[in-house]
């Protein structure tokens, strides 16, 4: 009953702060200043100070701005237009054609980037203009776009993965070598379904692609060389033990300066641009997470994450249903809230009854990114739907139905995982020497 009268108090509050436009981050502070002066006796401002100090200053955490840092540099660079010139000759005797690339170029850009938007932005800004003068199906071009970008949350560098991990203090590079294998496993089945709607489709009528020689094809390669490198650098680095998460973002960033001077894209406002955007997007994630932090102390004293999870352990559900729940849980709130948001606001809660339950960490940090990928292009907050109605001029009803395939997809990929758990724990197991 006290778990009960609590969970309303703390709904209620956040609820009231979050719809009076209250930033997500103050509002996660603001419940639990609540929560503190209502059931503890501590000095609140004194534990509030200490425990924001703790979860700003982590070394761990510092790896976050320079993935993102490395992002907004190649943003601003020529990397989308030589993506697709360089993929284009090979996707297009696919079934489905050019639209393949929407979904290899995001895969391949998630490499280097770690932000769904970005990827989305980057990809989408050369694609879409070159698919509709192909006569592609629009809504096939748009849902690729929605779909696939979200792997940018999954395929390292990711900042969901970062934020995961600081917050349940579990490897960063662990959780990176994890999110591989799902995410190119999750790319294969958004290009399985292209393959299949382009051969069953009646509207599915492209232009056609002028033929090239293989000679041709491999030229127009060299034009992928530097993300290739890029992704060799940071990915290869922690690979091969030679550097930790954070120093291997200080490699991206070094890399991505030297990409953008060769191709002339570094000037010192795009520099400075790259900067001030890096520096706003931390700052929030970093408030969003300080946040967090405080109020999974302020719930600790209340004792409700273990109250919560004795009451379900209780219950006596098995993994599958306890996976089940979360599974709907998580869908719902991403209705509502954005990917980082559901994870750190979350998991003061959820750690305990997963731990009880025996499942992984690791693994169930790539079930939450599936999941999370999921409120990025859910109604109506999904964040991938306002950058392409941004990109595209359509309504949002519109783009929301086109990713509809994708979403099933995703739900698909989450019993993929829970019947393989081996996906995502066989390559962190394989490198569990690998500092991090």
């Amino acid at each position: 009953m006290q778990e009960a009268y609590v969970i309303v108090l703390f709904l209620f509050v956040l609820f009231v702060l979050l719809g009076s436009g209250v930033w997500v981050g103050l509002a996660l502070m603001g419940v639990a200043w609540v929560g503190m002066e209502l059931f503890t006796t501590r000095p609140v401002g004194d534990t509030m100070a200490t425990v924001i100090w703790a979860s700003s200053s982590s070394w761990t955490l510092t790896a976050l701005p320079m993935f993102i840092w490395m992002g907004e540099i190649l943003f601003r660079t020529r990397l989308s237009e030589d993506m697709f010139r360089g993929l284009s000759p090979w996707m297009a005797p696919l079934p489905g054609g050019l639209v393949h690339t929407n979904i290899v170029g995001c895969t391949v850009f998630a490499a280097v980037s770690g932000s769904s938007a970005a990827t989305l932005t980057t990809v989408g800004k050369m694609s879409i203009p070159e698919l509709r003068k192909r006569n592609y199906p629009e809504t096939m071009v748009i849902g690729t776009l929605a779909g696939a970008a979200t792997l940018g949350l999954m395929i390292p560098p990711s900042l969901t993965l970062i934020v995961y991990g600081v917050t349940i203090n579990e490897s960063i590079t662990r959780l990176f070598f994890a999110g591989i294998v799902p995410g190119l496993v999750l790319a294969v089945m958004f290009m399985a379904y292209v393959a299949v709607v382009s051969r069953l489709s009646k509207t599915w009528n492209p232009d056609d692609e002028p033929a090239m020689t293989l000679g041709a094809k491999i030229r127009n390669s060299r034009f992928l060389i530097p993300v290739i490198s890029l992704i060799v650098v940071v990915i290869g680095s922690m690979y091969l033990g030679l550097a930790t998460a954070t120093e291997a973002a200080a490699f991206g960033v070094i890399g991505a300066l030297v990409l953008a001077a060769v191709q002339g894209s570094l000037t010192w406002s795009t520099f400075a641009a790259s900067l001030m955007g890096a520096t706003r997007t931390s700052a929030m994630i970093a408030l969003i997470l300080a946040g967090a932090a405080f109020l999974s102390l302020a719930m600790g004293f209340t004792g409700l994450p273990r109250g919560l999870a004795d009451l379900i352990a209780g219950w006596e559900l098995s993994r599958f249903q306890l996976l089940m729940a979360l599974l709907v849980f998580y869908i719902v709130l991403g209705c509502f809230l954005d990917g980082i948001s559901s994870v750190v606001l979350t998991m003061a809660v959820v750690e305990p009854m997963v731990r009880q339950a025996g499942i992984d960490l690791i693994w169930f940090g790539i079930f939450i990114v599936v999941v999370v990928e999921m409120a990025q292009i859910t109604p109506p907050i999904g964040f991938n739907l306002f950058v392409l109605q941004g990109l595209t001029g359509h309504e949002m009803g519109f783009i929301a139905k086109a990713a509809i395939p994708m979403f099933v997809i995703m739900v698909v990929m989450v019993f993929v995982l829970i019947l393989v758990p081996d996906l995502a724990t066989w390559l962190p197991d394989k490198m569990r020497q690998v500092p991090g």
